[in-house]
């Protein structure tokens, strides 16, 4: 009896930390991080305070907790994507690779397309965190993290091409993360809509990629 009860309080707890962190991703979206009261998230969620605090300390720690969600999604985006290309794919080691890489990054941009709100969500917590000691270096694990994640996403698909990198994977994933973000955020500024192909920064990301891959060594 006491494991049922157990077992019912933990899936309670599991769904509470879950429609505070639904509630809070779309609070967010629409306010932002800063300007989101905890009573909003709570409002929306339909909990009290009580509840909030007894499974977040603050905004902060549950915006780490959508983040950890949301990394883990795209990494399972960008792995799908590439095994979508690759398949059973063998590419010769003298043939150009920018058509397979561009199909690569055809489905992850079109994976990440709609994500506008999310990168200002990430752009507001990581500049959040340069002002805040206090979260610092856990924003800074959290990103650690998934640059390392999809690195390895990345190596595993250019090994099962017979290339590897140039340079470090962490070094290759920001290459790709900038170029992602700056071109999402020339279209924010020019206040343009975004293409719902996803190929706003697509057609580069073949050609650094091509640059920063050789023939794996035997």
């Amino acid at each position: 009896m006491t494991e049922e009860r157990g077992a019912t309080m933990t899936r309670r707890r599991a769904d509470t930390r879950r429609r505070l962190i639904d509630a809070a991703y779309e609070a967010f979206s629409e306010h932002g991080i800063r300007d989101t009261p905890v009573e909003l998230i709570c409002e929306r969620a339909g909990f009290t305070r009580g509840a909030f605090y007894s499974n977040f300390s603050s905004k902060e720690d549950l915006f780490l907790a959508l983040f950890q969600e949301e990394t883990e999604v795209r990494l399972r985006r960008f792995h799908d994507a590439t095994e979508s290309v690759l398949g059973e794919v063998v590419v010769r080691a003298d043939e150009d690779l920018s058509p397979t890489l561009g199909r690569i990054a055809d489905l992850f941009m079109v994976a990440l397309s709609a994500d506008k709100d999310w990168y200002l969500l990430c752009a507001e917590f990581r500049t959040q965190g340069l002002r805040q000691p206090e979260i610092r270096d856990r924003i800074a694990d959290a990103f650690r993290y998934f640059h390392a994640e999809l690195g390895k996403v990345l190596v595993g698909a250019l090994d099962r091409m017979g290339r590897e990198l140039t340079i470090s994977p962490d070094d290759a994933v920001l290459v790709l993360i900038a170029l992602y973000e700056q071109g999402l955020q020339n279209y924010l500024l020019d206040g343009s809509e975004l293409p719902a192909d996803g190929r706003f920064v697509s057609e580069l990301i073949p050609k650094v990629m091509a640059s920063l891959v050789v023939p794996a060594r035997s």
